[in-house]
């Protein structure tokens, strides 16, 4: 597995399609940065680390408990914007609404990972990783 953002989107995507109440992916410290970020804004509604590695005492899976609300998923799209064939950046000026302001862009940023909303109030740019809504 290459893309590790790619697949933790397509893992969601997946699971809230059937409508399932949680979903396993393995861990990351990048994933679970992205996770964190999906919970504060509302998205999922928690993680959980499963499991142990006994050679580097770490966990070995995240468990993600899915958000439905009396419509269906919380979650109605996703789209990967940088991929690993092809990067992009962008300013903090440059940041616009997704979705009529419904969605979220979320950045790799020298300060972590950050919404587009955090990014513009922060003055920071970087690597628009995915835009959910």
């Amino acid at each position: 597995m290459n893309d590790q953002i790619s697949d933790l989107l397509v893992r969601i995507r997946n699971a809230s399609a059937i409508n399932q109440a949680t979903t396993l992916v393995p861990y990351s410290k990048m994933k679970q940065a992205v996770l964190d970020l999906l919970v504060r804004e509302g998205y999922i509604i928690a993680t959980e680390g499963k499991g142990k590695d006994a050679i580097r005492d770490m966990v070995k899976e995240i468990e993600i408990t899915l958000k439905y609300t009396e419509k269906g998923p919380s979650i109605h799209g996703v789209k990967r914007v940088s991929k690993l064939s092809r990067r992009v950046y962008q300013g903090y000026q440059d940041l616009r609404p997704v979705r009529y302001g419904t969605g979220t862009v979320v950045l790799s940023t020298p300060k972590g990972i950050l919404t587009g909303k955090d990014a513009r109030k922060e003055k920071v740019g970087g690597e628009v990783l995915f835009m959910i809504w």
